[in-house]
């Protein structure tokens, strides 16, 4: 199987299924440190910590660029010394396999820091 990080996200319709419990289960145990929220809806949500706040937005900055590239776009909370970072699919409202594989980019990208 191919890692996550190396897939490229398909674009999603509105009628795109969403991930079922058995498909998240499989997806999950690939993503280290995710946490799996299922209020107001399914999101994938990890908390990234700096030694300070540029370092904070120069993750943010290199986020954005991924995001702009697989055109799917996190939720971002950024703050001194931490990055909160939340996947979704928003025309689906719950989970895609394309938020396990920004997800999964957002930890390689994290990783170079």
């Amino acid at each position: 199987m191919v890692n996550l990080s190396e897939q490229s996200c398909e674009a999603c319709r509105i009628d795109a299924p969403k991930l079922s419990e058995a498909e998240i289960s499989t997806l999950i145990p690939d993503l280290m440190g995710w946490t799996l929220l299922h209020s107001p809806m399914h999101q994938l949500k990890k908390v990234f910590s700096f030694k300070d706040y540029q370092g904070a937005i120069n993750f943010t900055n290199n986020l954005t660029k991924i995001a702009d590239e697989e055109d799917h776009h996190p939720k971002i909370v950024l703050e001194w010394g931490k990055v909160t970072v939340l996947w979704w699919s928003h025309k689906i409202e719950g989970l895609h396999k394309n938020d396990f594989i920004c997800a999964s980019k957002t930890d390689s990208l994290y990783s170079e820091k």
